[in-house]
């Protein structure tokens, strides 16, 4: 990647808005409860994966996902038959993307300076799926140079094996502090920041940054919006 800035973007709550799966629940469970399961199904998903960090083990994103979503529904007092529990799951690879992506990604596309990937927790087949079939996602799918997963490191992030592997990927170890990481989670910005990259944090909902787990490790940069991101980066590449 010399000559590049290395951009990868998390998938699922910053290219993609995991609450969006909601709408298919609401076909069961009227809007109010899809919403609360929504919600409900991405906590116990993230958990599930730090859980699963702490015992040394690992699962597919995608047994994750199903599993967490029985633990969300029995949360919520409810049922689906296996028919309707594997649309839900068929659905997720086709999430709604958050309407900053698409002008966002244009715009990256067109920059010749910067080398935009995906870096994912989900499988190789959810976030190809994803980027390459969901409606959304598929018009930009060619800016992306490559679709990074934890697959083959079989560990999710924050690990550090995770943002070290994609060190190895876009050929920058050694040069960690020129990889610019992109989420709206802010245990995946620590993790990056925890092992020198930049990251920008995605606040849409402009609470401001409160995580504390390592006091002084903050994000790079923090923008309301994709927008705002692009900015940065372009920005970043003038200097550079």
């Amino acid at each position: 990647m010399v000559g590049k800035i290395v951009v990868a973007f998390d998938l699922y709550g910053t290219l993609l808005s995991t609450e969006s799966i909601a709408k298919k629940l609401a076909e069961h469970f009227g809007q109010n409860k899809a919403e609360v399961i929504a919600a409900t199904w991405r906590k116990h998903q993230l958990e599930y994966t730090w859980r699963l960090n702490s015992m040394g083990s690992f699962q597919s994103f995608s047994d994750i996902t199903h599993n967490s979503l029985q633990h969300a529904l029995s949360e919520n007092h409810a049922t689906l038959d296996r028919p309707a529990t594997e649309e839900l799951m068929k659905a997720y690879d086709s999430l709604s993307t958050f309407p900053d992506v698409s002008p966002a990604m244009e715009r990256l596309a067109k920059n010749d300076n910067v080398a935009c990937f995906v870096f994912s927790n989900g499988t190789n087949s959810m976030v190809s799926n994803s980027v390459k079939k969901s409606p959304d996602l598929q018009p930009h799918a060619s800016a992306f140079l490559d679709l990074i997963t934890v697959e083959e490191v079989r560990v999710f992030k924050p690990a550090p094996e995770v943002y070290r592997y994609l060190a190895r990927k876009v050929e920058m170890v050694g040069r960690e502090d020129q990889i610019w990481l992109v989420s709206g989670n802010p245990f995946d910005v620590v993790g990056a920041r925890s092992i020198g990259m930049q990251a920008c944090w995605v606040d849409r909902g402009g609470i401001g940054w409160q995580d504390r787990l390592v006091p002084g490790l903050e994000p790079t940069a923090i923008a309301k919006d994709l927008h705002e991101i692009v900015d940065i980066v372009e920005k970043h590449t003038k200097k550079a």
